[in-house]
């Protein structure tokens, strides 16, 4: 699988990462488009609300100023191979969020589309929390993630540096309905990293049938709030 989308390597991090302040300079440049953007809340609750721009709402949490660059919300196109149906493109926006607390709220959602971008049918959908344990000079990121499909993963990871992160699930857990459905999901491997544009990009890797690492998703998703 290949895509037209700059991306992150394990292998050489630094050449499609950004450090921090080129990471800052970048969403300088952007913030005329999209600094007085953010997700809507519903009113009401006593309780801080929901935030996807750091300049807007509740202090982030110090616990997890490693995650940082990545709140706001993205959108852009990727690229998939699925063992029953091949390869494919989508478009996705992935929101990630917070409220003060010491986590950070997911939520993508995909959409099938043809060569030419055109909207086919829905795709995956995901919902989860990243947090992050452990001191500074040994910080472990957590993702919890569940899938619309019918199962939960949960990821272990490190900061590789300030603009890149490395994820691989420790438990793969899939539904009844989801084993109904003919689910046989393997363990994955995901990395995420600002590219030089200061885009978000990503790859996930799984584990298929023969219990290879297989290419499965990439995709590079630009900042629309935030």
């Amino acid at each position: 699988m290949t895509s037209g989308a700059p991306e992150p390597t394990p292998d050489e991090p630094g050449k499609s990462t950004i450090a921090g302040n080129e990471a800052i300079a970048h969403a300088e440049e952007r913030a005329a488009r999209t600094a007085d953007k953010n997700i809507s809340t519903l009113p009401g609750l006593p309780l801080p609300e929901d935030t996807a721009n750091l300049r807007q709402g509740p202090d982030l949490h110090p616990g997890l100023l490693g995650l940082l660059p990545l709140v706001g919300v993205w959108r852009g196109l990727g690229e998939g191979n699925d063992p029953v149906h091949g390869d494919f493109h989508f478009g996705q926006q992935v929101v990630i969020s917070h409220s003060g607390e010491n986590f950070l709220m997911w939520e993508s959602r995909s959409w099938i589309v043809d060569p030419d971008a055109r909207y086919l049918e829905p795709g995956l959908r995901e919902t989860g929390y990243w947090r992050i344990s452990g001191p500074d000079s040994d910080e472990t990121i957590e993702f919890l993630l569940t899938h619309a499909e019918g199962w939960i993963e949960l990821f272990y990871g490190k900061p590789l540096n300030q603009t890149s992160w490395e994820l691989v699930t420790d438990v793969v857990i899939t539904s009844a309905s989801g084993t109904e459905n003919g689910l046989k999901i393997g363990g994955a491997k995901r990395l995420y990293g600002l590219v030089e544009d200061g885009d978000l990009a990503y790859v996930e890797e799984r584990v298929d049938a023969d219990g290879d690492l297989v290419p499965r998703l990439s995709a590079k998703l630009s900042r629309h709030i935030g």
